[in-house]
Order: C-alpha cells, then structure tokens, then sequence
C-alpha cells in the first residue's frame, strides 16, 4: 500500500483496488436472499471527503472531480467495508488458561462455573484491578482486533457485577474509543451472572435483581456510556422472567436491549428477544424452532459466536442456515472473551461461518458488516461503501474476495480507515 501524496487533506481516493466490496443496500438488516447480495464491483475507485463516503466510480472521472484528494494505491487488494464486530468482551484482566485444561479433563461450561472458575474468575481480577490496568491492558487487545479489519467494536462490561466496579468497566470502555480511531460501542452486562456473594445468601438471587434494577441501571444511565443494556438469559442464569424484567427498567432508562439467548440451551430467548424488540440475540446455538420463527418475523439481529462453540469443543452450532432460510437477519461476532472465546480475529468467524454454519462467502459478508452494523442499531451510519456512509473501510492482502474468510487465522488487513482517518496500517504494527 502506497500514498502517492503526503499532503494533508480531508479527502481520500482509493485507487487500483482489485475490486471493491460495497454491500450497498438498504440500511436495515438484511435477511434471506438479501444476504446474499455484497455488490462487488472490479475496477473502480472510492473517494471519501471528511468523515464519509462520497463517490464509488470510474478512477479518472473521480480524479477529476475530487482533484485535491489524497490518492491511496490499493495495490490491486480488496476494498470492504470496515468489518463490524458486534459482541465483544474486550475488557478484562488475566487470561483463563487453566480452564482450557479443565475443559479437556472432562469438566463443562457450568461445572467450571460451579468450582469459582468461568465468569467468577474474571469479577474476582476485575474487582482487584485499578480503572488504569484495565485500561492497560485493554489496549493492545482491541489494537490487535482493529489489525484484523474491524473499525466498528461493541464492548461488553459484566466482569463486575457490582454497581463500582460495573461503572469502572464502562469508564474504561469511554476511554478506549477516545484513545483509539475505531469507533466503540458500550454495552451495560451487569446481568451477566448472579455474584458469588449473593448466591450465599438466603434471597440473594432477588436482592440482586433489586440492585440490577434499582441501583446498577439507574446509575449507568446517569453515568452516559452505555448504549445498550445485556443479560445473559439461560438457564442457571437468569430466567426469561428475570430478563424482561431488568430489560424493561433498561429500556425505560433509556438504554436499547440486547440478549445473550439460548447459548446453552432453549429457553425462551430468542422469543423474548424478538418480542421487546432487542436489537439482537447473542449466540442461539441452541435456539429452538419457535425462537427462529420469532427471529425472522422481527427486526432483532441472529447473532452467530461460531469461535465460541469451537473453543468449548461444542458439536452444536447456531443453525444459521436454517435462521436465514426462514428469513431472519443474522450476524457474526468473535465474542472475543478471556474464557471462551479469546480471538479478536473476525476474519476468522467469516471462515467458520462458511466451513461450519453452511454460510456462503456473500453471507459471511454482509454478517460482518451490514448486518454486524445493524446488530448494534448502526445500519444508517456504517456497514457498506456508498455516499452519506461513514468512511469506515478495510484494505486487504487478497486476489479475491471471498478469500477474506479463506486464509483462515491469517492476519491479510494491510490498512483500515474509520470515519476516514487511519484506524490500522501493516507498516505500523500493534504499535
């Protein structure tokens, strides 16, 4: 990748890409055959002017007309849009490696759970850490997520479980998108376990849903980071009763909704996603028939975590094929976590989506980006190349597009942009 100019300027020509992945389309999810269609077009140019996109077209005539811009020589890699990663737990402490081991002993999701392992272990080193160490250590993570293509991240809190330490998480997150070029979004996950300490005790687990409710939302409303509140509603976690519950006192403070459903079992999530009409449901690998029904008669997101189920060496997956020939809008994420999912790598989802969800390479695409956008409410902002759009987009090392969910585990993003300033370059590294 070559600049042909040094010259500051507001606007950008991309020059010479092999071929330019648009999705241009309608700005809402797309379902069924709509998910099909990514809009590549080979040989021509995109020019952007501040913070959005202006013009896709005919390299000379857009050099004529843009004659300031600053022209970028793709070097005959692919243009997409800026992927879209829509369900991340990026802010946490240690690592959980010891799980993987206990996990290849035998022991499961919930038995780890059970012995102070899983989510526990995180509240434990999140709580003794300081908003600055979390920060610390944050940051190279999410610069390695952004080396991969994404310019648009969610990021969970829920590793705190306590009204502090859930408002430090959020903080961190605030700083991480005034630290970084990529554009973040938060997610209040105060609803992501019952915390030790209250399961001890005889009403705990209902004094809990009170400081969810009564305490924990009211404070991270005041507080103003959070743009969606999340509950992990599954059996042995929270009921779908419970979910309603503390969704509805979200959405009345002013926070959109978003679930962790049927990850483990069926339970009902899927249906009460679609039902309060949550901009998406998280991981349905176990969604039922019902909940699909539900999901492709709404505008709540499918949201597919395929690293999920193969990092817990689960057989069972999302039937993502069976979610878009029923017509529901479905997306992918890393769920990028310290305990299940410990992979900042989308492209990488975007090769399991194909080798095991049964996608084709055009479906994988519009997950990760029209559809990833619209999971986090941002399908008129971001998500495809086309005027009025943010100018998020992603530079690849690749021949062919659909080789972009090909090389799998392969870092190919040679450069990205996010609101047309530079979001990640090869040259730079993850420095």
């Amino acid at each position: 990748m070559t600049e042909k100019s040094k010259t500051p300027s507001s606007s950008l020509l991309f020059a010479n890409a092999s071929a330019v992945v648009t999705c241009a389309g309608p700005a809402r999810g797309r379902r069924g055959e709509e998910m099909s269609d990514v809009a590549a077009v080979a040989g021509v140019a995109v020019v952007t002017v501040g913070d959005s996109f202006a013009a896709v077209g005919d390299l000379r005539e857009l050099r004529r007309k843009y004659p300031s811009a600053k022209e970028i020589d793709c070097g005959a890699g692919v243009l997409t849009p800026g992927l879209v990663d829509s369900h991340t737990h990026a802010v946490f402490g240690r690592s959980r490696a010891d799980e993987q081991e206990m996990r290849a002993s035998g022991l499961g999701y919930m038995e780890i759970a059970a012995k102070g392992g899983g989510i526990h272990s995180s509240v434990r080193d999140v709580r003794e850490r300081t908003e600055d160490e979390l920060l610390a250590l944050a940051l190279p993570r999410v610069r390695r997520l952004m080396s991969y293509g994404t310019t648009t991240v969610e990021i969970k809190s829920g590793y705190g479980l306590a009204t502090r330490d859930e408002l430090k998480m959020l903080s961190v997150i605030k700083r991480l998108s005034e630290a970084l070029p990529l554009r973040v979004v938060a997610t209040f996950l105060g609803a992501h376990e019952i915390p030790l300490e209250f399961r001890e005790r005889k009403n705990g687990r209902s004094e809990f849903l009170d400081l969810l409710v009564d305490e924990m939302i009211p404070a991270v409303a005041k507080q103003g980071i959070a743009k969606f509140a999340d509950v992990f509603c599954e059996p042995g976690v929270f009921t779908v009763d419970e979910t309603r519950r503390i969704l509805t006192a979200a959405k009345a403070a002013g926070l959109a909704a978003k679930l962790h459903a049927d990850e483990l079992e069926p339970s009902g999530g899927a249906e009460l996603a679609a039902e309060i009409g949550a901009s998406s449901a998280d991981h349905v690998a176990a969604v039922s028939a019902e909940g699909i029904r539900a999901l492709a008669a709404s505008e709540t997101v499918a949201t597919a975590l395929p690293g999920t189920m193969l990092f817990l060496g689960r057989t069972k997956n999302a039937p993502v094929r069976g979610l878009i020939d029923a017509g529901a809008a479905v997306a992918l994420a890393t769920d990028f976590n310290p305990g299940t999912s410990p992979t900042p790598n989308i492209p990488l989802m975007m090769m399991l989506g194909t080798s095991v969800l049964h996608m084709s390479a055009a479906e994988a695409m519009t997950a990760v980006t029209v559809n990833g956008a619209a999971a986090l409410g941002l399908a008129g902002v971001t998500g495809q190349i086309a005027p009025g759009f943010s100018a998020d987009l992603s530079l690849f090392e690749i021949d062919d597009w659909r080789e972009l969910g090909y090389w799998y585990g392969d870092r190919r993003c040679i450069g990205s942009w996010c609101r047309g300033e530079p979001c990640h370059s090869l040259e730079r590294g993850l420095s």
